[in-house]
This record gives structure tokens, sequence and C-alpha cells, in this order.
């Protein structure tokens, strides 16, 4: 048998039958444990329940008590070709959206469809998400058909309706299958009750379908899931880690990490308990150290020096399938994930809205409902960086989360200008250039017992801003901190000397004062910045211009810009001194290094 593997889904309308189709194969099969059909036969015994095979796979309790699948069930299997991995992925109208996590790991698809009721609104729901998904490789097995007397009609009749549905959507089956799972006719064996039907089993069909790989020529991409330091026997490695999405990387390789645009080389690769290997590959978890240190985040993408990078934006157009009871919403604030990057985002404009059970195209609202399609432009909180589907897909797929549940899901189809591209394209040439000190971040951090921060404190004019940030550096330095105050004013008739007016391009003011902010965040000082009513725009262009560093806003006065959710806010009838004791307790967990201890004034 070869090593080869493959994930396959089983798909389809709640009570179509997919768990007994799927326990039918492995007993039909000898894949079950050694006594695990008696055993649960023996249970349904005792219960006075008839048997199902679905009973096989349906492990958790309360999934047999309702009869129906509530999770994705992992179910291994193999045959004389190769092992797979069957996904039983819930059909029930509650349980839905766990379908995006299933699908999103598969390479085929089985489409379950009971032949004495046809095609149902789940059955189409279901093949346009794994077509979202970009999974082509679909079989249709129509079920139950001792219930439709194994009549030659009544498959002909489902076959002929969802072929047109899946043409509609760009999907081609590669076979129809007529089968029963409770009898097991065409599950493992031919079916002496349908002589008419001479194509392939469910066996077959599975061995038919081709294994999913990413083309080994794809650029390298690897999300970054968490950077590892290790601190006993005097381990000095920063292992960056993750799983390889597309590409491939090997020691000495160059590369970038964005949205950041920090640059190094790797170092090594690295394995758990093993010989470090020189190759890391598509789909690969794995780990790698640098040969000149960086800071890098969670959420980055790394790519390789000379092939096509990433995109970069804030602003996305993507078609995405929403599965929450409550309707997505124009201009709510939702968690958008894609890779290991997290933001928060809102739906700028609706372009499209489809109905995914028949594909008739909506009238255009504010809100996509349970089970629609939506081609829509999402707004970011933060750039991140991404692919569009059409050129690899594993960095172009994402899901929204609504109120910590996963509520929708989709693919990037192309990237949309934002406020912010001219400013990114600089910080990313920028960051290029840096030219490093050869003090590692982490010795100054050390050697200050601190980390750097920036702490941005706005307000309406005579606020009370500026003495604010002066008790705050006081109290600051007072405690053992390296803090240092910047007025904007400082920028104005300085840096800014070649512009007549702060009036006059507030926006590049802003921009050199973020540039100045992260030249001294860089020596590992706390800076207070202070500047008049900033707004949504200029804060995102100094988080995105100091994206390395922790940063803290800070609103002054009785009532702060709407659009900005500010960190904290301080009233104006506040003594300073209090002010800055509250400041302090608010950010110290953020922004000062634990190994401090509390500060004391």
């Amino acid at each position: 048998m070869s090593d080869s593997h493959l994930n396959i889904i089983v798909a389809g309308h709640v009570d179509h039958g997919k768990s007994t189709i799927i326990g039918r194969l492995l007993a039909d099969t000898g894949s079950l444990p050694d006594g695990k059909l008696e055993q649960v036969k023996a249970l349904c015994e005792r219960n006075s329940k008839p048997f199902e095979y679905a009973f096989l796979i349906d492990a958790l309790k309360d999934e047999r008590s309702q009869g129906i699948t509530i999770d994705a069930a992992r179910v291994f299997f193999k045959t004389e070709k190769r092992h797979y991995i069957i996904i039983d992925a819930p059909g029930h109208i509650e349980f839905l959206k766990n379908m995006v996590t299933g699908a999103s790991r598969a390479g085929a698809a089985i489409l379950v469809i009971d032949a004495s009721v046809g095609v149902q609104e789940n059955s189409r729901g279901h093949s346009y998400l794994l077509s979202l998904l970009g999974i082509r490789q679909i079989a249709v097995v129509i079920n139950k058909m001792d219930i439709a007397g194994y009549r030659k009609e009544v498959f002909d009749k489902h076959v002929k309706e969802f072929s047109q549905f899946l043409e509609t959507i760009g999907i081609c089956a590669v076979n129809f299958i007529p089968v029963s799972g409770c009898r097991g006719d065409n599950i493992a064996a031919r079916s002496a009750a349908m002589k008419w039907y001479t194509g392939a089993t469910v066996l077959e069909t599975l061995d038919t379908f081709e294994e999913s790989k990413t083309p080994p020529d794809l650029p390298f991409r690897f999300p970054v899931q968490d950077v590892y330091k290790f601190t006993k026997y005097k381990d000095t490695r920063r292992i960056i880690a993750g799983t390889v999405s597309s590409g491939s990387i090997r020691p000495d390789d160059e590369i970038v990490f964005y949205p950041s645009g920090k640059r190094s080389r790797v170092a090594t690769i690295e394995e758990f308990n093993a010989t470090p290997p020189q190759l890391a590959c598509t789909d690969s978890a794995t780990g790698f150290t640098l040969k000149e240190q960086i800071y890098v985040t969670r959420g980055e993408i790394a790519a390789k020096v000379g092939e096509p990078p990433p995109q970069i934006s804030s602003r996305l157009r993507v078609s995405l399938f929403w599965m929450a009871r409550r309707p997505l919403s124009v201009g709510k604030q939702y968690i958008l994930k894609c890779g290991t990057a997290r933001t928060h985002m809102q739906i700028e404009e609706l372009i499209k809205v489809i109905d995914a059970s028949d594909l008739h195209t909506l009238s255009v609202q504010n809100i996509v409902e349970r089970h629609e399609v939506a081609e829509c432009v999402m707004k970011l909180e933060k750039a991140i960086a991404f692919d569009r589907v059409g050129d690899i897909a594993g960095t172009g797929r994402f899901v929204v989360v609504d109120e910590y549940e996963i509520a929708g899901g989709g693919i990037i189809l192309d990237t949309l200008e934002d406020q912010q591209a001219f400013v990114r394209e600089k910080v990313l040439t920028r960051n290029i250039k840096w030219e490093k000190s050869t003090i590692p971040s982490e010795v100054r951090a050390e050697r200050f017992k601190q980390k750097p921060g920036l702490i941005l404190i706005t307000g309406k004019k005579d606020s009370g801003k500026k003495p604010l940030a002066r008790a705050l550096e006081k109290k600051l330095l007072d405690g053992g901190y390296h803090a240092y105050f910047l007025g904007i004013g400082n920028i104005l008739y300085g840096v800014d000397a070649d512009i007549k007016g702060i009036h006059d391009d507030r926006y590049e003011h802003i921009r050199r004062l973020a540039e100045v902010s992260n030249i001294l965040l860089d020596t590992g000082i706390i800076l207070i910045v202070t500047a008049i009513e900033l707004q949504v725009d200029e804060i995102d262009l100094i988080r995105m211009t100091c994206n390395e560093y922790g940063i803290m806003t800070i609103w002054v006065g009785e009532s702060g810009t709407p659009v900005v959710d500010f960190d904290i806010t301080v009233s104006s009838s506040t003594p300073i001194d209090a002010a800055a004791e509250k400041i302090i307790h608010d950010i110290q967990k953020r922004l000062f290094s634990a190994g401090k201890g509390n500060y004391n004034s």
C-alpha cells in the first residue's frame, strides 16, 4: 500500500445518511477496531434501540440521543491504494458553521442526498461552500435507494437536477452513485438490487480522487503562529513556529516578514526532538531560527526574497458565505481570521448578494441573511498580509467571528487600495533598509528592565494633555523607568520646518511624528506623545509606522472622538497626579516588563 493520503469530507442535508454511509464503509472493509461493531450492537440491544451504522462514528453521547452529528468527526481509513481521513461534516442547520473547519482540511468531497426527498437547501448550500473553499473533486451519493424502491428513474431525476446546479457554481461531479447505506448497496460492493447501475462503488470512487497537492513552484508562505524562546541550559534560540502553507525553505534562504517588511536569513530549520532538517516544505509544521534576530509577531507571513510577495491591505474584495442566525450588517464590527492573523473588520460595501440554495440574486440592502453569499468590500482595522485565492488558496481564505463564534467564511478575490498604501510602501522600504544596531532589543529591554512602548495622549485644545504628559514622564522616571515626553511642537518647528503650518498638511505632520517616534522607540525608551484630536486614520498611521511596539491611546477631556476606541479616557476634572497614577496602573502590564515589579511612586 502507498504512503500517500487524502482527506475526504462527507457533507449533506440533515438525516440524509452521511454517518451511516461512513459507518457501513468502515464495517464492510474491515477497518474497525476488533470488537467495535459487536460493542456498539450490544450497547443498542441493552438500550432497546435499533442498531445503526452511524453509531460507529457518532461517539458523543448527545449525538446518539438526538440522532444527529454535532461536530466534524475524523475517521481514519485505508484502502490498497492509500490512507484516508474521512471528515463527517455536520449537516444539521445548527452546526453548519463547523463545516468550515472540516472542509478547509479536505481535498475532495462526497455529497449525500436522500433519494426519497431529493435535493434540499443544505445540499445546495454545502455545495456552494465547498466551491468557495476551492474543493473541485466532488462525488454525489444518492442514498436510501431502498426506500425509493431502487428505481432508476428516481436516481436519474436527482442526477439531472443536481448536475445543473453544480454546473452553475463551476463544479463537475466525478460520479453519481446510487446507494443504500443501511443495506450496504454500492458502498464497498456492487448492488444486486441495482443491476442497471454499472459505475463505480463509493469505495472505488474514493480511489479515483487525485491527491490535493500544492504545486511545488508556488511562492513560499509561512504564517507565523508563535515565537518560542527557551531559557534553560543556556539555549538562546528564538524559534519562529508555524506551518508552511506553500513552497519550501532551506537554511540560508533570505526571507521577509509581511506586513512589517522585516528581513533576515534562515539559520536553522527546527523539528521537535529530531536532527534539524535541511528542508521545510508545504504542509510541514515546523520552526526556524534566524541569523540576524528581528522582532516578528503572530499573524505575519514569511516569504522568500526573489519570489512574488503577498498582498498587503486593509481593504479587501471578498466572497463570503454567511452562516449565523444574526444577519451580517454593514458597518458592524466583527473579527476576521486569515491564517494566523486576527483583526477587527467591518463591511464597507455590499456589491452583490445571492441565495446559496438557488443562486438567485437578491436586492442589495445593508444586511446578509443566513445562508446567503455576498460579494463585498471589507475594511480591516489594520492591514494584513494575504494572497488572492486564485494565486495561493491557503493564504486566501478567512473566517468571520461574531461574538466568539464563527459566523461566516470565504475567500479573498482581490486587493483594494486603502488610505495607508503610500505610507505602508515607505515603511516597508524603511524596514528593509533599516541600519540595525548590533545590540538586540532584548538586551536593551533587560538592561532597562522595561519594554519600549508608545503612549499617545490626545484630546481637544487646552484639555490638559501636556501637563498630564509631563506628570506621567516624571512619575515614570522617579519609578526607575526610561521615559521621554515628545510634544508635537518639537516636530513642527524642526523636522516639519519645510511645511508651512500644521493645517496645511496635517497627515504629513503625523507621518513624520510617527517616524521620529519609531526611531526613539528603537532605543528602548517609553515615549509619551501629545497631539490635538487624533482621528482613527491618524492613529492607524502611527500604529503602522511603529508596528513593532506596544501602543496605548489616551483621551483627555469630557468626550472623545466617537469613532476611536481609546484605551483610557481621563476626565479634565481629574487631578493631574491622580490621572497619571491611573494611567500607570492601567498600562503597566502591557508596556512594562513583569520583571520590573509593580510601579511604586
